[in-house]
């Protein structure tokens, strides 16, 4: 791949760094430095709009690695986000905004009795004046594939992506979808993000970035706390190659066999089931 400029670039998601309240989606400050460490050695580590543009340019001979956080966890500024700011590392951090406006702990915390703590509008104004893109990650966290509403997908994606930019004074120009399994994702969400102008939308269940493919759908993979899992699945494994990317655009065919340029959807592909824990069993949140 290496010789060919074929090596797919790779995007990887954490929610939580914190040394307390362990759960499935939190991760420890040793465990996190662990990780980082060893991409800092073996990865270029890009920003998404570095990712998608290796990924256009139809060449690419260096690993390449976008990190990225989703929900919004207000430990991350204690460990985790000063950590990758002082290393100059590229980061993009995806908030669900009603949460972090409100002070609302997320349902899925309050469940299994943790009412973690949510960033604040001052420390993501901190966060996106220190250089860290602030991406959307919908209003209320809602599982926007089993919506079809266009006025709550509009106000989940689009309105939610503005009231961030309104509150920050910075651009949102990426989205991730919440859960972000492929039956979590949303056909008509692609086709919105794009007719607004966003550059880019993040998955969640796997797979890489293959160059010379979609630039527009970042497929991410989880940032597991074991070591080894990571960096198995970051080093070429033949599983992750095998995980095929979410068909959200694509010409429906009538029953007189004729293409019909008014309809798109999702050209369903089972996804490929890895061993141990990745992050489609991550416990629904």
């Amino acid at each position: 791949m290496t010789s060919q400029g074929k090596m797919p670039a790779y995007s990887i998601f954490y929610h939580r760094i914190a040394d307390d309240h362990s759960n499935p989606w939190t991760m420890t400050r040793q465990q996190f430095k662990r990780q980082i460490d060893w991409f800092q050695e073996e990865f270029d580590l890009v920003s998404l709009t570095e990712l998608q543009r290796r990924v256009d340019s139809g060449f690419n001979d260096r690993p390449t690695l976008a990190i990225t956080f989703d929900d919004g966890y207000a430990e991350n500024c204690e460990y985790a986000l000063p950590l990758l700011i002082e290393r100059n590392i590229p980061v993009c951090y995806f908030v669900t905004i009603e949460n972090v406006v409100q002070q609302a702990a997320f349902p899925h915390d309050v469940e299994i009795g943790q009412e973690l703590p949510i960033n604040s509008l001052e420390s993501l104004r901190s966060l996106a004046n220190s250089g860290i893109e602030i991406g959307a990650h919908t209003r209320t966290h809602l599982d926007l594939g089993k919506v079809s509403d266009p006025g709550v997908l509009a106000d989940e994606v689009i309105q939610a992506s503005r009231d961030i930019e309104e509150l920050l004074g910075k651009p949102v120009q990426y989205f991730a979808f919440p859960f972000g399994q492929r039956e979590n994702l949303n056909h008509s969400v692609f086709s919105m993000l794009k007719e607004h102008g966003f550059l880019g939308v993040c998955s969640a269940y796997g797979g890489w970035n293959a160059i010379g493919g979609d630039s527009f759908h970042i497929q991410r993979i989880h940032g597991d706390p074991s070591f080894e899992r990571v960096k198995n699945w970051l080093s070429f494994d033949p599983r992750i190659a095998r995980v095929k990317p979410y068909k959200y655009e694509r010409r429906a065919v009538r029953r007189d066999g004729q293409a019909d340029p008014t309809k798109i959807h999702e050209l369903a592909v089972p996804p490929l089931a890895i061993p141990a824990v990745d992050s489609s069993q991550i416990p629904t949140k």
